[in-house]
């Protein structure tokens, strides 16, 4: 049965979270390749999409997007994952992973592609901040009332003082 680390990497705050992963929730990994998107329900992060970026063996050999299948290969680098040459020109033969998940796979990396929020949230790590939106709903048809209510006195003002000066109007002509 599979089993390993899924590292979660949120792009907006630059966060990683770690997982573990087993039974079901491992085997939605099994089989897909670097590149590909997942749904991140098997990390606890419903309705978010994840692109799997890279992973590693359980002896730490890197997976490489450029190496097929999910075997061990010798390969001669001059750079990028899994060897980083210390001068110019340096080239080094080294074992590396291929680009699929595997049973051998011992911890995934992904990246978060679509979200709908928090992750944190989302995660259960925070609390989800109060819905200011109602309150202030709430306090927009307040006010709307509040505006009507004044307007309507100020109306009500207007039309007293009119009749005020027709009744001083009529006294002065009589």
């Amino acid at each position: 049965m599979a089993e390993f680390q899924v590292a979660v990497a949120d792009p907006t705050d630059g966060q990683t979270y770690q997982h573990e992963v087993d039974g079901q929730d491992a085997n939605r990994f099994l089989g897909r390749e670097l590149g590909e998107e997942v749904d991140g329900g098997a990390v606890g992060l419903d309705s978010y999409t994840l692109k799997l970026t890279g992973g590693s063996d359980e002896t730490g050999r890197p997976m490489r997007e450029d190496v097929p299948g999910a075997q061990i290969r010798e390969r001669l680098l001059e750079g990028g994952v899994g060897f980083n040459p210390t001068h110019d020109g340096e080239r080094k033969r080294i074992t590396v992973r291929g680009r699929q998940v595997s049973e051998e796979t011992a911890q995934v990396n992904a990246t978060i592609v679509d979200s709908d929020g928090n992750v944190r949230v989302a995660l259960g790590l925070e609390e989800p901040e109060p819905d200011d939106e109602t309150d202030e709903a709430a306090d927009d048809t307040d006010d709307a009332a509040a505006e009507d209510a004044d307007a309507e006195a100020a109306d009500d003002a207007a039309a007293d003082e009119a009749a005020d000066a027709d009744s001083d109007e009529q006294e002065a002509n009589a």
